[in-house]
């Protein structure tokens, strides 16, 4: 249905065209002809449509978000979708920090490993990154798949979601990521402390403002994504391409981990780095811990306002909207 109406409203504007070519040359007689046809077809799309008119755009941008619903806290559907971001982030952190840990267990030639044993950075960024694919693809339609702070943040600010359902997301991010870093430390309880917990610090050789730097810059990356992948613009204009949005996120993930790793070794996401410094509880991880909160946050912020305000343009639209409303 909504294709027909792109076709009729195409086709109205190329008779509008033909129209007024021919009002302003020597065959005003096809004039009235044209008129004739031009209105049939507003008429079609009317009747397509509805009685209020026609639609030139092929996609419909969802309202935005109340600030503050009391009236998520007496809905089902709010705590669902948090149990799910706990699971989520649980079984995230578990998985990956335990990747970490049996790299390092691999690689350790004085306990008997083998140099470039193991998976390697690139394995552990394929764990990271195919674990997001996973996850998302799994609690996309029940809370949205966001297992990070950073990225609640964005849409958050982005009128994507409310304000109790970011805190309450962010909370569950956070309590999952713990426990699921505390099953890691339960199996592995000889090797997590020697091997470094799987926390997120900033390597030696690199300063403060580099490290902050590859946070913002990566969860600018993995936040963008997000608001790409699931923007329903795109989804209206490749309809035809089946590439599902958790796929890009994963694979956003999985390229910022290739960059960062021999940096801060990549957190892009606070409830990954929180947990793992709370079970670890070291000094040097709780010292740049500040890093993994203030650098996300700031990539998250800056890719909502981008996408939102430059790509989509909706700061000038809101502005228009604004004073066509103060000139009625």
């Amino acid at each position: 249905m909504r294709a027909l109406t792109i076709a009729i409203v195409s086709l109205y504007k190329q008779l509008s065209f033909v129209s007024s070519v021919f009002t302003n040359t020597t065959y005003p007689q096809y004039k009235t002809q044209l008129s004739y046809i031009t209105k049939k077809v507003i008429e079609m799309a009317k009747d397509v449509e509805g009685p209020e008119g026609f639609q030139t755009r092929d996609y419909e941008d969802p309202p935005p978000t109340p600030f503050f619903d009391a009236d998520e806290l007496t809905k089902w559907s709010l705590y669902r979708a948090v149990i799910a971001e706990f699971v989520a982030t649980l079984l995230f952190l578990y998985i990956t920090v335990l990747t970490v840990i049996g790299y390092k267990i691999q690689s350790d030639t004085k306990a008997g490993g083998v140099d470039c044993g193991g998976v390697g950075i690139l394995g552990i960024a394929w764990a990271f990154g195919g674990m997001i694919f996973i996850l998302v693809y799994c609690t996309a339609g029940i809370s949205g798949g966001h297992i990070n702070p950073a990225v609640t943040f964005g849409l958050f600010l982005a009128r994507k979601v409310s304000l109790i359902r970011a805190v309450l997301y962010m909370v569950a991010q956070c309590l999952g990521a713990i426990c699921g870093v505390g099953f890691v430390k339960a199996f592995q309880s000889s090797y997590y402390d020697r091997y470094g917990g799987g926390a997120n610090s900033l390597a030696d050789g690199y300063n403060t403002g580099t490290g902050l730097a590859a946070e913002i810059i990566g969860t600018f990356v993995l936040v963008y994504t997000v608001f790409s992948a699931t923007d329903p613009k795109r989804n209206a204009r490749d309809s035809h391409v089946p590439v599902l949005a958790p796929l890009p996120i994963g694979f956003a993930v999985f390229m910022v981990h290739l960059a960062t790793i021999p940096i801060t070794g990549t957190g892009i996401n606070p409830a990954r780095s929180f947990g793992a410094a709370v079970i670890y509880n070291k000094s040097k991880p709780w010292d740049d811990h500040w890093i993994f909160w203030v650098g996300p946050f700031i990539g998250a912020a800056i890719a909502a306002f981008y996408h939102q305000f430059v790509l989509r343009a909706s700061g000038s639209k809101s502005l228009g909207s604004f004073r066509s409303a103060a000139n009625v």
